[in-house]
């Protein structure tokens, strides 16, 4: 599929709620639990959303959008959540990721950003020159695949229960 913004925030608008509906009400073990060591939970990776809706997706669309001749970005702390979320409930994390989000968007549609704009290009302080297009691409496939990372943390929770079924589980051989 070719890129389109319109197609990219149908997306970007159902994060918030596929999350809300996947993780509001559950027990503490689907929330907090991980894969082992050095990996995260649905709720660092809700916290890590945030984090990203607050200094990475628009600061950075903003940047390659301004007039200005500095088109570096702020580096991005991938573990800020940590610190950030202590002693949040998971519903007030999704309820602040869901306001973030929206407020995100609305602004981002006020841009009316051209088909010209998304090659503008800002600089990553790792990957060098990247477009606008790609960054906002990078957006809708970073919630996707944390999406992807919540339901295969939560199904490995029963890995050593399904018995001889885990060879037609791929998700639990990830």
């Amino acid at each position: 599929m070719a890129f389109n913004l319109e197609k990219s925030i149908e997306v970007l608008e159902r994060t918030p709620k596929a999350l809300h509906v996947l993780l509001i009400g559950l027990s503490d073990d689907w929330i907090y639990s991980n894969e082992g060591d050095n990996t995260w939970s649905p709720f660092d990776v809700v916290g890590h959303l945030i984090h990203g809706e607050k200094t990475d997706w628009i600061p950075r669309i903003t940047n390659v959008l301004n007039k200005s001749e500095n088109k570096m970005f702020e580096p991005f702390d991938r573990f800020a959540q940590f610190e950030a979320s202590k002693n949040k409930s998971i519903h007030t994390l999704l309820g602040e990721f869901e306001t973030l989000r929206y407020q995100n968007l609305a602004y981002l549609k006020t841009l009316n950003i051209s088909k010209e704009q998304l090659y503008l290009k800002g600089q990553h302080p790792e990957l060098g020159e990247v477009t606008l297009e790609q960054l906002i691409a990078t957006w809708v496939t970073h919630d996707l695949g944390h999406i992807a990372q919540i339901s295969r943390v939560m199904a490995k929770q029963y890995k050593n229960n399904v018995g001889p079924w885990i060879q037609y589980i791929s998700i639990l051989n990830d």
